[in-house]
């Protein structure tokens, strides 16, 4: 059993390794993932914004790591450990 999962902050060093190419596959994974929940962001896209190096998905410009930190709720629906805050 592992600990709580800590979010990803915005400006986690890990975030500028992301390519337009990443996140555009991660909003394939999440239109797959959140369809079930009724996430669907038919218009997030990339853009190519970026803020300081990160790139930033269209959906009110959210940066990478909060499309990671909803990709992760979404695949832990079924975890019993809470997420710290």
């Amino acid at each position: 059993m592992t600990g709580p999962r800590i979010p990803l902050s915005p400006d986690d060093p890990r975030m500028h390794d992301y390519t337009d190419a990443h996140v555009t596959a991660l909003l394939r994974e999440l239109h797959e993932r959140g369809a079930g929940f009724g996430i669907q962001w038919g218009s997030a896209t990339t853009h190519h914004s970026t803020v300081d190096g990160r790139i930033l998905v269209n959906f009110g410009h959210a940066p990478v790591a909060t499309l990671l930190n909803l990709l992760h709720l979404l695949s832990d629906t079924g975890r019993e450990q809470p997420w710290e805050s």
